[in-house]
């Protein structure tokens, strides 16, 4: 498609069948009051091109119209024409609802530099827009598409910003190709950015021929998003692409959910939910995934009741012997290969180690002795126990005897907030697994069978956040005879990830595990330890009495009432009365993401209070969130090109509208820059889930705990908030719902073969 200056359509779409009596009109886009990324509804001022000669209905003082309608996104400056109708809304009075709209290319020298320095085009704001068009005038369109080595003709245009500039224009245009066959989707700009920047000018025709490589391909393209645009192109719902993109869907909600695989039923009772088709079509499409290798079929090979560990708390999570299931291939083959280098690690011939385990007069408890000697001689082992019970103690005398004979050991944790903790804790460089194994985005892990780690003993502290396909990479890397230990809390919540690696690993009854039970961090005025340890033997927390304490409960018997006291306590009154900084040392963690004390509210009230708008402080609306300079953000999934992982927490440094990125400081010192497209891998976080909040610690901690949380109120969830916080603890709700949760000691069950598979092997 080639663009010109004449006032001809770029993009059009129908919203409802066009009525008798519409009428057409055309404007800029001066300002965009809403925009709901999931339906693309939009609210926007209109400046009529007739404003100043025949004034239209609904015109304000400012010569606008208040236009609404479901459009793909637009920005302010598009030139656009509208078909519709007016009618009156009760409470904000005559608007125009359009039912179609097409976008023009601007003709007067005044539309062209807003829509130059509308932030459409890379590398064009509104000073360097107005500079063209002053050069070029009403030419300017035509100068850059046809003759674009003129604009190095406008001082401070070189070479190399005139070759960014064109590159932009040609991107956009595809862009607006890209959009103008998906619009009728309701797809939003920035993600027709993301198909474009994924297959370029191969694009349509991916869409067109397999609307489902998308769901794969794409970061924020969902079976759903891609199922409607197959229905739109006459895809029939029986076609095999869709039922094997449904099964692969629902089989991915259940790893979502933490499982390794599914019982094929349940994952066929799903399917057809979703698909709306017979179960035989699925039962088809589970055969031809299986026979191109994206699924495997077995069968359970688990006994629920075989090797259960009450004094842990944990019980296998495994089918009925002989239940057909179904892994996704990565999985299956993940799960066999940890429990093979599990065993393959206790199986190695060990050297003697007679008289290398030395302790001098250490002030070691007994039972932490004992764990410290475990951990020296055995190939694998675990130390596990709930805060203030000496795991770090543990862990820097097992890092003296292994200095003192010479073996060659490394620290890791699963995230870079958790390895930075492990290192401060103990005074020793430690890693991200992914830093430790050399993953690169390219050539995926640089350490495994055929490279391994040279070291003799691996630590792997927080390994309650093991995930099982990084736990298989992680083995993998090991030398024959590495003696490997994982520290961690198995009471609190599994891993984000997919399995339950810590829990599966006690429980196959093969491996030496110390439970360290004695507390020793706990100060006579602290409730924080004390009460982690009271929640996970069922018992009712106890709460500071005097202003001095730190532990306290704020009363509240529903949403509103907990919202109104978060957003205080963070932005007064714990920052007054402890000196506290509200975005950086308090940390508020929620057990649900809706409701009006769920993280997407709380994030809003938050935001409004900690960092509101103003004039010199930056923002840019992307994916329907605002962001600022200032604002604490969460990334929410693994980027490994970027180097930044699921959880980890930064700030907002710089926003750039003219190279259109965002620039984070992801715990205070990785600076990481995120194109406007790709801000959906963030989103706000000054309020984030109890789940997201593992392996990480916080000054302050607050938390609400409601009985409207009922579906989420476990002991370990209100265990694990607990545990996060340093200093200060505030839990916002009522006896009732903290009783709920500290009674419900019922872990929520994992898919997982991982437990029977190494005892099978052993």
């Amino acid at each position: 498609m080639t663009l010109s200056s004449q006032n001809r359509p770029l993009r059009s779409w129908a919203i409802s069948s066009i009525l008798m009596g519409m009428i057409t009109i055309k404007g800029s886009v001066e300002r965009i009051t809403y925009y709901n990324q999931e339906n693309g509804y939009t609210v926007l001022r209109l400046k009529p091109e007739s404003a100043g000669r025949k004034r239209l209905p609904g015109i304000n003082l400012d010569g606008l119209l208040t236009v609404i309608g479901n459009f793909p996104e637009l920005s302010a400056g598009e030139h656009i024409s509208i078909e519709g109708e007016y009618h009156t809304h009760p409470k904000h009075g005559l608007q125009f609802k359009a039912s179609r709209c097409d976008q023009l290319l601007p003709v007067t020298t005044t539309g062209i530099e807003r829509y130059l320095g509308s932030g459409l085009i890379k590398g064009i704001g509104p000073e360097l827009s107005k500079r063209i068009v002053n050069h070029y005038k009403e030419k300017t369109l035509e100068v850059i598409e046809q003759q674009p080595e003129k604009l190095q003709n406008i001082p401070g245009i070189g070479p190399d910003r005139s070759a960014k500039i064109i590159q932009a224009w040609e991107e956009q245009k595809q862009v607006k190709q890209i959009m103008l066959f998906l619009h009728g989707h309701k797809v939003s700009t920035n993600l027709a950015v993301k198909i474009y920047k994924a297959y370029g000018d191969d694009a349509i025709h991916v869409v067109k021929h397999n609307p489902y490589q998308l769901e794969q391909d794409i970061y924020g393209v969902g079976f759903k998003t891609a199922d409607r645009i197959a229905k739109d192109l006459g895809l029939p719902a029986d076609h095999p692409s869709r039922i094997e993109a449904g099964i692969v869907y629902a089989m991915n909600e259940m790893v979502n959910n933490g499982h390794v695989y599914a019982p094929e039923n349940e994952l066929s009772v799903r399917a057809v939910e979703l698909l709306g088709v017979d179960s035989t079509l699925v039962k088809s499409g589970l055969e031809r995934l299986a026979n191109i290798d994206r699924v495997k079929k077995t069968v359970s090979s688990g006994d629920t009741k075989s090797n259960s560990d009450p004094t842990l708390g944990i019980a296998d999570g495994v089918p009925v012997y002989g239940e057909p299931i179904v892994y996704l291939t990565p999985f299956f083959h993940s799960e066999k290969g940890v429990a093979a280098r599990i065993i393959a690690l206790l199986t190695h011939p060990q050297p003697s180690r007679q008289g290398q385990f030395v302790l001098e007069d250490s002030g070691l408890s007994k039972e932490q002795k004992e764990a410290l000697e475990m951990a020296f001689v055995s190939p694998v082992s675990v130390i596990t126990g709930g805060p203030g019970t000496g795991k770090t103690t543990c862990l820097k005398a097992l890092i003296h005897l292994l200095e003192t004979s010479n073996t060659a050991y490394a620290l890791a944790s699963p995230t870079g907030r958790a390895a930075k903790r492990l290192s401060e804790a103990t005074g020793r460089p430690a890693s991200t697994i992914h830093r430790l194994l050399g993953f690169s985005p390219m050539k995926g892990f640089q350490h495994h069978e055929k490279h391994p780690l040279k070291i003799d003993f691996l630590i792997v502290d927080e390994a309650s956040m093991l995930d099982l396909i990084l736990t298989y990479n992680l083995l993998r890397a090991l030398r024959p005879g590495t003696r490997v230990l994982f520290v961690g809390d198995v009471d609190q919540l599994p891993a984000v990830g997919a399995g339950d690696v810590l829990r599966d690993i006690i429980n196959c009854g093969e491996i030496p595990v110390t439970r360290l039970t004695i507390i020793f961090r706990q100060g006579e005025s602290s409730h924080i330890i004390t009460n982690a340890h009271r929640i996970n033997q069922g018992q009712m927390p106890l709460f500071s009495k005097s202003e001095y304490g730190d532990c306290f409960l704020f009363p509240a018997e529903d949403a509103e009432s907990a919202a109104a006291w978060v957003v205080d306590l963070v932005s007064e009154r714990i920052p007054e009365k402890f000196k506290l900084d509200p975005i950086q040392e308090i940390q508020v963690l929620t057990p649900l993401y809706r409701g009006g004390a769920g993280v997407d509210s709380l994030n809003e009230k938050l935001q409004e209070r900690l960092n509101p708008p103003v004039v010199e402080r930056l923002s840019q609306k992307l994916y329907g969130r605002t962001f600022r300079v200032g604002d604490k953000v969460m990334q929410i999934r693994n980027n490994y090109d970027k180097d930044v992982y699921n959880g980890d927490i930064g700030l907002v440094q710089a926003i750039d509208p003219l190279a259109q990125t965002l620039n984070v400081a992801i715990d205070g010192h990785h600076l990481v820059d995120y194109d406007f497209s790709e801000a959906d891998e963030l989103v706000l976080a000054d309020a984030i889930s109890v789940h997201k909040s593992q392996g990480s610690e916080f000054p302050a901690v607050v938390m609400p705990v409601l009985t409207q949380h009922y579906i989420m109120l476990q002991r370990n969830l209100v265990y694990t908030g607990v545990t996060r916080a340093k200093e200060l603890c505030v839990l916002i709700g009522n006896a009732k719902a903290i009783r709920i949760a500290v009674n419900n000691n019922q872990v929520a069950t994992r898919y997982s073969n991982l437990a029977y598979r190494i005892r099978d092997r052993a």
